[in-house]
C-alpha cells in the first residue's frame, strides 16, 4: 500500500524538485516506491570539500531534498506543507569520486511532524552518511493556497 498521497509518479518528484538546489548540485531522483525514494548525486569538484571528498553539506542537502519531498507527497498539498524542523547526518566513510546514491524510508508519520531516515551509499553499496530529517506540517495560508493548488493542477495533469 502507496503511502502517497496522489497517486505520484517518479516524473512528479523529478518536476518538483529539478530546478533548484538539486540541479545545481546534480541530483537525479531515480525510483520511486510505495513507500520510498532513491536518488543519486556525482561526487565530483562541486559537491568535494578541500580535502577531495564528498561535503558533508553536500551530503545533507541529498537528505534533505529526498526526505523533504516525500514528507509533502504524504499531505494534501492543496492545504498543507511539510517544511524542515531538523536534520542530523553521521559520515561514516569517505567518498572522493563516483556517485553517492541516498534512499529515503518514513520512520514516522504523524499529524504535524514527520520523520524520515535516509540511508547514503557509494557506488560499491557501502554505507557513507546515515540521515534523519525532521519537517513540520502547517497549514498554507492566504495567497500559498492558490499557487500550490495550481502547481498540484498542473503536475498531475502531465
Amino acid at each position: 500500500m502507496s503511502i502517497w498521497h496522489e497517486k505520484f509518479t517518479l516524473n512528479h518528484v523529478i518536476s518538483l524538485r529539478n530546478n533548484n538546489l538539486n540541479k545545481h548540485l546534480g541530483i537525479e531522483f531515480i525510483e520511486l516506491g510505495s513507500d520510498y525514494i532513491v536518488a543519486r548525486m556525482p561526487v565530483e569538484d562541486h559537491t568535494r570539500q578541500s580535502r577531495g571528498i564528498l561535503h558533508g553539506g553536500a551530503s545533507c542537502v541529498l537528505a534533505e531534498a529526498l526526505g523533504s519531498i516525500a514528507s509533502n507527497m504524504c499531505i494534501d498539498m492543496r492545504k498543507q506543507k511539510a517544511v524542515g524542523l531538523e536534520i542530523n547526518a553521521n559520515h561514516v566513510r569517505p567518498v572522493s569520486s563516483g556517485f553517492v546514491t541516498g534512499t529515503t524510508t518514513v520512520a514516522s508519520l504523524g499529524r504535524s511532524v514527520h520523520v524520515w531516515n535516509i540511508d547514503i551509499k557509494n557506488d560499491q553499496g557501502k554505507l557513507n552518511c546515515v540521515s534523519r530529517l525532521t519537517t513540520a506540517i502547517v497549514d498554507l495560508k492566504g495567497d500559498e493556497i492558490g499557487k500550490n493548488n495550481k502547481l498540484l493542477d498542473e503536475l498531475l495533469s502531465s
